[in-house]
């Protein structure tokens, strides 16, 4: 029986290649030959986004109408002044970025930073001069895997047989499955990973244990570095992140003198000083020579554009997408997302949203943005069109063909040569021209293409661009958020301290849904001693507004956090509408809340 192959768009690490028997969709299964999907698919793949509901015909002023009328009202509200393209990450597939060409010959606006990971991205080329990925081929190597902030059972689920056999270190507020499975777990109060990197990088040097050869060569600022570390108090630091000096040592004891690898999650750097949080991380993996060896180094989201060069990269004005003020442009286009609910400040989002004079939603499902549209045009999905993966987790880039025909919804592409013709524009090539163009930049190894950003031990030769570079440590660390200068003088008063009688929000990632798509949510989980019973209706306040949930115990959260994943309606009533210090990223955790029982 004939095969046929494409790879998953859906927002995630692993990017999984997939094989269709023919004649069998919906029923896939993952390639036990890639080097990542290990033969499985995720229940988001298999299940999820079948069972969806699309949307099939396209609406103008809630009027269903034909294509052709669709994209003629599109193309003249991009007749207005000021136009906006805010894209989401519905769809990872590269075809995805060819409707900044049109923006860019209208003069229209496209949007920077992230809502999701770049506040971290920006901490490490700080540090590093470039973002490489590690491939998961050095993590097989390790020794020690610590996972930082991330739910690897979740959000990178084809990582786990690469921690077979390894020790496995968790710091993270909440005890997740891969804690409960580890040999150590450091339970840390939210918002701390910085000073936990720097307490633990100021034992290292203390005990004398650093690369001393290694820094010689590839980073020798580290005395200045040590002395950073010492400007902050030991008993006040390790008293504000929950921990004392016996947990530190227990992680240190799976550091020293072993391969290790930092598996490091979005969640160390959903606040203003996410950058700064990474910085510290990649400060202490220096330290331990943990670059540009077999078997070590740092993984986060890597740059999956590195060493391309973009057909798609254009010269547009650009706004934060994090606090977009939709309502400053006559014409928005939202492309694969859904800002109404994702965004953090949902109620001042909305509010912006419907002062748009021309909303156009493109996308695949109702939702509260399409709700809010003048204009909805309907997706296809990945499986209906030709695209190109690229992934942020791993090196292997991967060809998405065309799976099944189907009468529903119009492809970016499509839609921007309809309106290239409408408007007279000259200089779009052929769809096959620009996938073309990102695969021939590849290289085939073993039947795989490869991104050309890979190396096999990123930074053997050193940092930045052209490899020749130092590392950069962490100098300085600046946060209004709390008194840091009562760790460094004084021990810290409470008036100092967030109000403890709230609670730190945590937005975690669910294995259900990916962030607002697929299966909802409305639970909000809470350690038993908080006094709330299983089932109890609650309203949840912060100064950026409230909503009502149901409590689901659970024990593995510490009693001053409670978990709304992100996937639950209206959580984002609750999360600020602030930048993080450096990448322009969202801050969804940078708050606290209080709770009322209903």
């Amino acid at each position: 029986m004939a095969e046929r192959t494409t790879a998953c768009a859906l927002d995630c690490y692993d990017a999984c290649k997939i094989i269709i028997e023919e004649d069998t969709f919906p029923k896939m299964t993952g390639d036990a030959l890639h080097p990542v999907g290990n033969g499985a698919l995720c229940a988001l793949l298999n299940k999820s986004i079948h069972e969806e509901s699309r949307i099939e015909k396209p609406r103008v002023d809630g009027v269903e109408v034909s294509m052709d009328e669709a994209i003629a009202a599109v193309a003249e509200a991009f007749k207005k002044e000021k136009s906006l393209l805010w894209r989401g990450s519905g769809n990872m597939g590269v075809m995805q970025e060819v409707s900044n060409l049109f923006m860019e010959k209208i003069g229209g606006y496209l949007t920077k930073g992230s809502l999701c990971d770049a506040a971290g991205d920006a901490g490490i080329e700080i540090g590093r001069g470039v973002n490489r990925v590690l491939p998961l081929e050095q993590i097989k190597e390790a020794e020690t895997v610590v996972v930082w902030g991330r739910n690897v059972t979740v959000t990178n689920a084809h990582m786990m047989p690469f921690l077979e056999g390894k020790k496995i270190v968790v710091i993270d507020p909440v005890k997740t499955a891969i804690a409960k499975k580890a040999d150590y777990h450091l339970q840390i109060q939210p918002r701390t990973d910085f000073y936990i990197a720097i307490m633990l990088a100021r034992f290292v040097f203390m005990e004398d244990s650093q690369k001393d050869e290694w820094l010689e060569e590839f980073a020798p600022e580290f005395e200045d570095f040590y002395d950073f570390t010492r400007e902050f108090r030991i008993k006040p630091i390790l008293d504000y992140c929950g921990t004392d000096l016996g947990q530190m040592g227990h992680v240190l004891e799976y550091l020293r003198d072993k391969k290790v690898v930092f598996l490091v999650g979005a969640g160390v750097q959903k606040y203003t000083t996410g950058h700064a949080a990474l910085h510290a991380i990649d400060s202490l993996a220096a330290i331990l020579g943990m670059f540009g060896g077999e078997g070590t180094g740092v993984h986060y989201l890597s740059d999956s554009k590195l060493g391309f060069e973009n057909p798609f990269a254009v010269n547009c004005k650009k706004v934060p997408k994090a606090t977009t003020e939709f309502a400053d442009f006559d014409t928005v286009l939202i492309q694969g997302g859904n800002p109404a609910e994702s965004m953090p400040d949902s109620n001042r989002v909305r509010a912006s949203l419907e002062r748009v004079e021309n909303l156009i939603y493109f996308g695949l499902y109702e939702n509260e943005t399409s709700k809010r549209a003048r204009i909805v045009m309907p997706a296809k999905n990945f499986f209906e069109k030709e695209d190109l993966r690229l992934s942020y987790g791993h090196q292997y880039v991967e060809k998405m063909h065309k799976i099944i025909d189907s009468d529903i919804g119009i492809t970016e592409y499509d839609l921007s040569k309809k309106l290239f013709d409408v408007f007279g524009f000259e200089g779009l090539e052929s769809e096959t021209f620009y996938i073309d163009a990102w695969l021939e930049q590849c290289r085939m190894e073993d039947g795989h293409y490869i991104s050309p950003g890979y190396e096999v031990t990123p930074y053997e030769a050193g940092f930045g661009e052209e490899c020749d570079d130092e590392f950069e440590f962490i100098e300085e660390y600046d946060d209004d958020f709390i008194n840091t200068k009562s760790f460094t003088k004084v021990r810290t008063s409470k008036k100092n301290r967030v109000d403890d009688e709230k609670f730190w929000l945590l937005t975690p990632k669910t294995n259900k849904a990916l962030n607002t798509q697929f299966a909802n949510s409305n639970s909000i989980e809470m350690h038993s001693e908080l006094g709330f019973a299983e089932g109890q209706r609650v309203k949840v306040c912060s100064p950026h507004g409230e909503a009502d949930f149901t409590v689901k115990i659970n024990e593995d959260i510490r009693t001053n956090c409670v978990c709304i994943s992100s996937n639950t309606k209206d959580v984002n009533m609750l999360t600020p509408t602030l930048l993080s210090d450096e990448g322009d990223n969202a801050c969804y955790q940078e708050v606290k809340v209080e709770i009322q029982a209903l």
